[in-house]
């Protein structure tokens, strides 16, 4: 074939393909489209393979053509791809749309403060006597501050728009969502202040999960140290005097390695399972080791997990400007609604936020 006549290919190829995009109704159409034309044995590997019968300045100038065309195909599979999904959660919200336009009931009892108020008010108070400040963020925030500057890439499944509640944004490079962690407020701090820093923050997060233990809505206590000389050891010690200080002075904690993006190393953070615990309490003496493992709540493993923690990575301060060779730190994350379910004896998240049986009970619909 003559170089005007692959060149002629390229375009019909751009075009069928800008066409192709275009029809697809789902992302499953969409796939098709693009194994169609970008696959490895698609209508642009065909094109490729045609540019070695070409020499010289038409070859350079064939490949350049067909090098254009993979970038064109590769941005509007993007720009589709975002749309269906985009289209496809706003579907299903105006599907699954509710009407909160309940009756106001009047109640005589004086209410008292959510558990996990309570909850946020212990902590306050044990933070404040370690020194710590208390700081705010924002619950809506750019995708810089939530992912980029915390070391979380863009290819991280937390970005994915099945976990993380993105919002309308005219710019595609300076994303809104709404925070999945209250570690966005490290990056703030850290931008806006220079080390030592000792700081928490607690507060909303959001995620699109929704079962016994996970809710579009929860809470999150965010707590992180930056100064010279910070160890693991600081970050232990921490912990530890803040559960106890909680749960009591005989809690058992354990730290197990693993993997967070904006830390290194990165430890889960386990507690003595507090239902086990109680029964101890409650007979009076101290079972034997292998007695420990044997509750529901625990799974009979006699442990239970609280949160994450670690050293803060080195390109998390890079990020901020802050050198890493002078100054490090730790930080760590838990989550304010499983302390409270621990804490108060509550075996479901959703209970939480959840109206009280006696509520429903006098609604019509539930009558």
């Amino acid at each position: 074939m003559s170089l005007q006549e692959l060149l002629s290919a390229v375009a019909e190829c751009r075009a069928a393909f800008a066409r192709g995009c275009a029809e697809a109704s789902e992302v499953r159409a969409l796939e098709e489209v693009r194994v169609a034309f970008m696959g490895r044995k698609g209508q642009l590997a065909g094109l490729r393979a045609k540019i070695t019968t070409l020499e010289g300045e038409e070859r350079k100038h064939f490949g350049a053509a067909v090098n254009e065309l993979q970038k064109f195909s590769q941005q509007q599979l993007n720009s589709r791809r975002r749309d269906l999904q985009r289209a496809a959660i706003e579907a299903k919200l105006r599907e699954e749309r509710a009407d909160i336009d309940l009756p106001v009931i009047d109640r005589d009892e004086r209410g008292t403060l959510h558990p996990v108020s309570l909850m946020r008010q212990k902590l306050h108070d044990i933070f404040t006597k370690l020194s710590f400040s208390v700081l705010e963020g924002p619950d809506v925030d750019y995708e810089d501050f939530n992912f980029n500057k915390l070391n979380i890439p863009a290819h991280h499944p937390a970005r994915d728009m099945q976990d993380t509640f993105y919002l309308a944004s005219k710019d595609e490079e300076e994303r809104l969502l709404l925070r999945t962690h209250t570690s966005n407020v490290q990056v703030h701090a850290l931008s806006e202040h220079r080390p030592p820093l000792r700081v928490i923050s607690m507060g909303r997060c959001f995620r699109c999960d929704f079962d016994l233990t996970h809710t579009p809505m929860f809470h999150q206590i965010e707590g992180f140290v930056v100064d010279e000389a910070i160890s693991f050891a600081h970050l232990k010690g921490t912990i530890d005097t803040f559960l106890r200080a909680i749960y009591g002075d005989g809690l058992r904690t354990r730290f197990r390695p693993s993997y967070f993006p904006f830390v290194e190393p990165g430890a889960e953070v386990d507690i003595g399972c507090v239902a086990c615990d109680a029964q101890k309490l409650a007979a009076g003496k101290e079972p034997p080791p292998e007695a420990r493992v044997g509750c529901r709540v625990c799974k009979h493993s006699g442990w239970l997990e609280v949160g994450g923690c670690g050293m803060i990575h080195p390109n998390v301060f890079e990020a901020m400007d802050i050198d890493s060779e002078r100054y490090s730190g730790f930080a760590f994350g838990f989550g304010l609604d499983r302390m409270a379910m621990l804490y108060y004896g509550i075996n479901d998240l959703r209970t939480l936020f959840a109206a009280p049986p006696e509520f429903n009970a006098r609604l019509p619909i539930f009558a």
